[in-house]
């Protein structure tokens, strides 16, 4: 009886949706055909023409108690699923790592210790933490400091190889983007510089910091140089020692604010922690890179959060960073000898064809960020109905809300969804698992993609290109009457 009125409920109030009652009163269907010439589209087929998506729309759902598929379009056809590719990323760093595997940031020292002097060099040896950021480091140089050390006679290095180093996460990606750093073996701050700027008089002051909850120390090793131009806004040059960048007057108005990308993280974190040592009273040379494994007596370390705490966070804030750096550790943990992302990426598509029997999952890496990955719905869902039977992965996702047709979230809305999105320009993904209104639990993937017209978007342009947001907007409303057609039909 209880299961009754809470479908009648539902069904009443399905009204305001954006979902049409025609729709929800079609029967439950395994696959999606090409529409003959006179016959009717079913429910699904509707909202999709009614989205008006340029380019691909692939979806799969399936009961997770039982794994029948109950509804598919394109189902085995693969496209880019951005930034859902992050609960794929998750479940190969829980299997391999551990959901209470932490990383570990140390402090080493190689030589004799007397009377707080440090007869040798101090190596902070990064361990592929990918939460590490100022405060974190400046407890380590308190630590130091309250182990005895007052001063170090030798070198100061910074080991870097725990992890390959990589560029930036996609190198299609503009310059100045802070969400495609460079990733190493030792993060700070997820590897993004504070940059600020505020005008007095015909001029502008400019800071780069590293800035945290308690601390700003300023950065030697990224520079900022105010130009008289229009265009481009930022330009960015290597040079051994220093991340140098220009940025267009035209574009900067009275002050203002933003992060950028470090492309030298172990001098990132070399710079900022001398800055901090010094706060202690103990002065040390500039940092030298070493990428040589270090040994030495164990001074201080500092431990991340149990790994399930971090992926919990990266699905909230989709930070793609952290989705290279967690997998990339599981890859090496694999044994896998891997140089690149690439390769890593690679070693995550062996794993998921080996754990859930799966073949049409093909990325590029970790975090979805990179347009020439593919997924294929039906895979990912397959994976899901699995994973879900261990109680991994939903108890992490973020909940998602259903809107009514103003775009105002429906409140104590009877489809109860647990996933994650995933939007590029001209690319839109959610992928998870709802409960509907009867109890049922359900997995479903939905992937849209207008590859060709993606291709012709110049690099330059590639941070808010024109049409973007009204696409992805569109994409957006798609999948929420799919998914409110699915908890309709499926919900008893």
């Amino acid at each position: 009886m209880v299961q009754h009125l809470s479908r009648r409920l539902f069904l009443t109030g399905l009204g305001s949706m954006a979902i049409s009652a025609p729709a929800l009163a079609d029967a439950p269907l395994v696959s999606l055909r090409p529409v003959l010439r006179g016959a009717q589209p079913s429910g699904a087929e509707r909202i999709v023409q009614a989205a008006g998506l340029k380019g691909e729309v692939v979806f799969a759902v399936a009961d997770v108690s039982t794994g029948l598929q109950l509804e598919e379009m394109g189902g085995d056809m693969g496209l880019p699923p951005a930034s859902v590719a992050k609960a794929l990323t998750a479940l190969y760093a829980l299997d391999v790592l551990g959901a209470d595997h932490r990383f570990e940031t140390r402090l080493l020292a190689t030589g004799a210790i007397e009377n707080g002097i440090l007869n040798g060099d101090l190596i902070l040896v990064g361990g592929g933490d990918p939460l590490l950021d100022t405060d974190d480091l400046a407890k380590m140089a308190t630590a130091l400091r309250e182990a005895g050390i007052t001063e170090v006679r030798g070198a100061f290095k910074v080991y870097v190889g725990a992890l390959p180093y990589v560029f930036s996460i996609d190198p299609e990606q503009p310059d100045h983007v802070g969400y495609s750093p460079s990733i190493s073996g030792i993060s700070l701050n997820f590897n993004r510089v504070h940059f600020e700027w505020k005008r007095s008089g015909s001029t502008y002051a400019v800071t780069m910091d590293a800035r945290s909850a308690k601390y700003r120390p300023d950065v030697d090793m990224a520079t900022m140089r105010v130009e008289p131009r229009k265009t481009p806004i930022y330009t960015y040059s290597r040079s051994a020692r220093q991340d140098r960048w220009s940025v267009a007057r035209a574009a900067l108005g009275a002050e203002g604010a933003r992060w950028l990308p470090v492309r030298k993280p172990g001098r990132y974190a070399g710079d900022v922690f001398r800055t901090l040592a010094r706060a202690n009273g103990i002065v040390l040379k500039d940092a030298q890179i070493t990428r040589e494994m270090p040994s030495g007596k164990v001074l201080v370390v500092h431990q991340s959060d149990p790994l399930e705490s971090i992926l919990r966070g990266m699905l909230k804030y989709s930070t793609n960073i952290t989705a290279e750096m967690v997998g990339m550790a599981a890859s090496i943990k694999r044994g896998a000898d891997i140089r690149n992302l690439q390769g890593s990426a690679q070693e995550m598509n062996r794993w998921a064809a080996e754990t859930y029997g799966v073949d049409r999952i093909a990325m590029v890496d970790h975090s979805g960020l990179g347009d020439m990955s593919r997924m294929a719905p039906g895979d990912l869902v397959a994976a899901l109905v699995i994973a879900r039977k261990t109680g991994a992965l939903r108890p992490l996702l973020k909940p998602f809300a259903l809107t009514d047709r103003q775009g105002r979230v429906v409140r104590d809305h009877p489809i109860k969804v647990d996933a994650k999105t995933g939007t590029l320009n001209f690319v839109s993904g959610l992928g998870g698992f709802l409960t509907t209104a009867g109890g049922s639990e359900l997995a479903f993937a939905i992937f849209t993609a207008d590859v060709e017209h993606r291709a012709t978007i110049p690099r330059s342009q590639r941070e808010r290109p024109s049409g973007a947001r009204s696409w992805n907007s569109r994409s957006r409303k798609m999948q929420r009457a799919l998914i409110e057609r699915w908890g309709a039909l499926y919900g008893s």
